[in-house]
């Protein structure tokens, strides 16, 4: 599994994904596309004594539905209003503790944030032909606010994760995520929620970004372009 997600050597391993993100108003009601999504998300596997602690950044910009252009303003159907749009921005201190009891929330320094996992683990594998998955629940820290969760499927080829040689297995994914309305939309008040699907790729380097995305994230948020752990 951290082969898949990550690395055996401590490194950074950035994904690369696109999606869009669907707003759901009433229980009579079809969900809407809302927004496009582009992101980073960047992990670093640590080695400890029972497993691994993995940390990680996120950054996520929203992308106009229709025209794919960079949002920095949004009007909200809903609101009336103009929306400033905020870049979705994750990690710092806290992470996941992995071992083959299951996973943790922690923080990097390994402190529980949870109950510990009752094991053994066994996360969902499968596969057809030359093709293996592997499904799995995220696992939040308590408190996580109501409709939030996330289902992800990471793909890979059977001769890859056979190969022991591979620190780190070329892989794809695709995850659904739901939680509440986007936090610059200031709609905490108004029914509903929103649906993120998304799927990206496992890159070698943050060289491999796209130029447009790449140049912003560097811009706007340089600290987020690695993962490495501050006493790494």
């Amino acid at each position: 599994m951290v082969r898949l997600q990550g690395s055996l050597r401590e490194e950074d391993v950035p994904w690369w994904f696109t999606g869009v993100v669907f707003a759901v108003t009433g229980e009579g009601e079809t969900p809407k596309p809302l927004v496009r999504v582009e992101g980073m998300e960047i992990y670093w596997f640590r080695h400890v004594s029972d497993g691994f602690i993995l940390g990680g950044n996120t950054v996520t910009f929203f992308r106009d539905y229709s025209t794919g252009e960079y949002l920095r303003e949004f009007a909200n159907p809903w609101t009336g209003r103009t929306d400033v749009v905020k870049p979705a921005v994750q990690g710092g201190n806290l992470g996941f503790k992995y071992t083959r009891e299951g996973i943790q929330p922690v923080r990097l320094d390994g402190m529980p944030l949870g109950p510990p996992p009752q094991g053994p683990f066994r996360p969902q594998w499968q596969q057809m032909g030359a093709h293996l998955w592997l499904q799995h629940q995220t696992v939040y820290p308590p408190g996580m606010p109501p409709m939030h969760g996330q289902r992800q499927s990471i793909f890979a080829a059977v001769h890859d994760v056979a190969d022991a040689r591979l620190q780190a297995v070329p892989a794809t994914f695709s995850s659904t995520v739901f939680m509440g309305w986007l936090k610059w939309m200031d709609m905490k008040d108004v029914p509903g929620h929103v649906i993120w699907h998304a799927a990206g790729s496992k890159l070698r380097s943050i060289a491999e970004l796209p130029a447009a995305y790449r140049e912003r994230a560097e811009r706007e948020f340089p600290e987020r372009m690695t993962a490495r752990p501050k006493t790494a």
